[in-house]
């Protein structure tokens, strides 16, 4: 079998709303053609919106090396991706092409095999995969609208964990690192108020998005987790940053998690080294697709870390991550974005599987799914190579 094509449709779903921004959400699939028939679909996502067309652009520069090239030598093709690239950074915009051309490939040896890529990996060792909602408090500014929603979308779900960012003065990002007097008792009044709703024995994972600088990060989660009892404090510093989270880490009496702007294997080592995180969060459209994610989900392993992905993207960001956490023995929870649920399945023939917070898969061949390939054609954002660059 040889790869015959490889195709990027970036398309947009649906617009987001948050801290009254409204944006566009962009999805990047990864078609792989074969000559025997067989067809693999992978997703390269990214955020903001635009960096799902890069990331296209970059697999549509991958095609000259992909072409003619047996799809089920998966780790060689993994290699060769990421090895030519290491002058320009290998991490990045590289490491989400290899991540969706790794799932696509996964698809495709999983359907030339007749079984599901979680069989391909070992078996599964449970038959649910069990979610935290994210992605539930659109529009929301006050505590009392993050109550309700949380009252509203998240309980009658099932969902017995859930994450929120309470933080939307620093929207934009890293600024100076701060969080005005008024941004932190307005954080504290949200987490509060999602706590009552959801009562003592629902778990509240707090998403800082890297926005703190040392002591700011140490000062909020620790009132978070003393006031609220948070899970844990995502992201507390500025992730290109170890230094940083070398300084919280003792200070903070949050549990932390980190990992879905790290990329590859490699990032993670100083991080498992100096024992800098408590939960482990790759982002399979980012670190290196199932290949990468499983390698990093066996080094967690070594050290006892729980294994949690992090998952913000699109349909087939949800179904291979869950196809590889079907598998792993110190998996968590898989992240869930509610609001994401009509667009997974606007691309899918027939509905994904959620129900009591979980996700239950098919045992159909490859990741399981047939994508709508007339819908994603129809709502495809054009992007090309140019030609005179092959």
């Amino acid at each position: 079998m040889k790869i015959t094509d490889v195709r990027a449709y970036v398309v947009e779903p649906f617009t987001w709303e948050w801290a009254g921004i409204t944006r566009p959400l962009r999805w990047m699939f990864l078609r792989i053609d074969t000559d025997e028939g067989i067809t693999g679909w992978g997703e390269g996502s990214s955020f903001p919106h635009h960096g799902s067309e890069m990331v296209g652009l970059g697999a549509l520069a991958a095609k000259e090396l992909l072409i003619g090239q047996d799809p089920t030598n998966i780790e060689v093709l993994w290699q060769k991706m990421f090895r030519r690239h290491t002058s320009v950074g290998a991490r990045g915009i590289t490491s989400a092409v290899v991540s969706a051309v790794d799932i696509a490939l996964w698809d495709i040896t999983g359907k030339a095999a007749g079984k599901p890529v979680y069989e391909l990996l070992g078996g599964k060792m449970r038959d649910d995969v069990d979610m935290y909602a994210n992605g539930w408090f659109d529009n929301c500014v006050t505590p009392e609208q993050y109550a309700d929603a949380a009252r509203n979308v998240v309980l009658p779900a099932g969902h017995t964990a859930l994450k929120f960012d309470p933080f939307p003065e620093h929207e934009d990002g890293f600024l100076s690192g701060g969080l005005t007097e008024e941004g932190t008792e307005k954080a504290s009044d949200i987490v509060k108020a999602v706590r009552e709703v959801v009562g003592r024995n629902h778990e509240i994972l707090i998403d800082a998005h890297g926005r703190f600088n040392v002591p700011t990060a140490v000062r909020l989660g620790n009132r978070l987790f003393d006031e609220s009892n948070i899970g844990w404090f995502e992201e507390p510093v500025p992730a290109e940053s170890n230094a940083a989270l070398e300084l919280v880490r003792p200070q903070l009496r949050a549990p932390i998690s980190v990992g879905e702007r790290l990329f590859t294997r490699f990032d993670f080592v100083e991080i498992f080294e100096k024992r800098l995180t408590d939960y482990v969060m790759p982002d399979i459209c980012l670190a290196g697709g199932i290949s990468e994610m499983r390698k990093i989900a066996n080094m967690a392993e070594a050290y006892h870390l729980p294994f949690s992905p992090h998952n913000a993207q699109g349909t087939l960001q949800i179904v291979s991550g869950a196809q590889l956490c079907m598998t792993l023995p110190n998996f968590y929870r898989l992240e869930h974005a509610m609001t994401h649920i009509s667009g997974y399945n606007r691309f899918l023939t027939e509905p994904l599987n959620f129900h009591d917070g979980k996700l239950t898969l098919s045992d159909k061949p490859g990741l399981g799914v047939e994508m709508d390939v007339e819908e994603i054609e129809r709502s495809s954002i054009e992007i090309e190579w140019p030609e005179n660059l092959n």
